[in-house]
């Protein structure tokens, strides 16, 4: 399953919290999370991360291990194939 989540920092991004957040996503790919693309964006959010996960319980893991430095949203991604398919 593909996820897209949307997120805002809880303060000033520094190094250490850069760094926190660089070890918890390396521990989650070793717990079967594929972080697929990381953006740091102009506009509403700071930051957008797609990745791929087994499950929706493993993508909500993503959510709770950076809940004290990073607000997360997250929404599942279907394929614009996958989505029209159902439409048949």
């Amino acid at each position: 399953m593909i996820f897209i989540t949307l997120s805002n920092f809880k303060e000033k991004p520094n190094k250490e919290m850069i760094a926190k957040v660089d070890k918890l996503m390396e521990k989650m790919s070793k717990e079967g999370i594929k972080f697929i693309s990381v953006y740091w964006t102009l506009g509403r959010y700071d930051s957008v991360v797609i990745f791929e996960a087994p499950d929706a319980k493993a993508a909500m893991k993503v959510g709770v291990m950076v809940a004290d430095v990073i607000k997360t949203e997250t929404l599942v991604a279907v394929s614009r194939e996958e989505a029209a398919k159902l439409l048949e």
